[in-house]
């Protein structure tokens, strides 16, 4: 069954990251370390990684080895959370939930504990988009956030967020990919799937990328 491209080869662990080895190897010692935070915050422009990094650390506070910098990739959890499936994980568009009421409802689950994984997550894409409300009701918990329990936090808009709310987080900024990075990314992708193409129209759609 064909496969687009851009869920094919989205990065599954920190090594195949592209462009972020600041946050990669940040993320990777804290859990090696054991060091974990109960709230992170990915920012960035679009399509620089945030989503894909929560992912990859919620497969790494879950995977059933143990918490790791490097997840399986064999086991039950691993394998849900790549094909996402992970009841434990609970994605959230913030763009679309901006009520306190969907807020209110959310955090009604946060003191339950997890039904099968480690830890319960919690990414909220495009969090600048909760109302005054919902981040006032958030704050609560993230002042006093039950163990069990992880929020990953992704936005475009830090600047949008309480600074209440940032003070409780652990904020990583992502950074735009270089035209080099992204050329020799697709270069590497078109020689797995067996595809010729112009080096100068990678060079484009490279430019385009960013």
């Amino acid at each position: 069954m064909y496969q687009v491209l851009a869920r094919k080869y989205r990065p599954r662990n920190f090594n195949e990251l592209v462009g972020q080895n600041h946050v990669s190897r940040a993320l990777s010692s804290a859990l090696e370390r054991g060091r974990l935070h109960h709230a992170y915050l990915f920012t960035g422009t679009r399509g620089v990684g945030k989503t894909t990094i929560a992912r990859i650390l919620a497969k790494c506070l879950n995977c059933e080895t143990g918490v790791t910098s490097t997840p399986c990739e064999v086991c039950a959890t691993c394998k849900a959370v790549n094909e996402g499936r992970f009841i434990d994980l609970i994605e959230i568009d913030a763009a679309s939930r901006t009520k306190v009421e969907d807020t209110r409802e959310l955090l009604d689950n946060v003191p339950y504990a997890p039904t099968q994984g480690r830890f319960k997550v919690y990414l909220i894409d495009e969090v600048h988009m909760l109302s005054t409300h919902s981040f006032n009701a958030l704050l609560k918990t993230l002042e006093e956030p039950p163990e069990h329990v992880k929020f990953l936090f992704a936005t475009t808009d830090p600047q949008k967020l309480p600074i209440t709310v940032i003070s409780r987080c652990l904020q990583f900024t992502l950074r735009p990919l270089a035209v080099d990075e992204i050329t020799k990314h697709l270069g590497a992708i078109l020689e797995k799937e067996q595809i010729t193409a112009d080096q100068d129209a990678i060079w484009q759609i490279a430019e385009s990328a960013q």
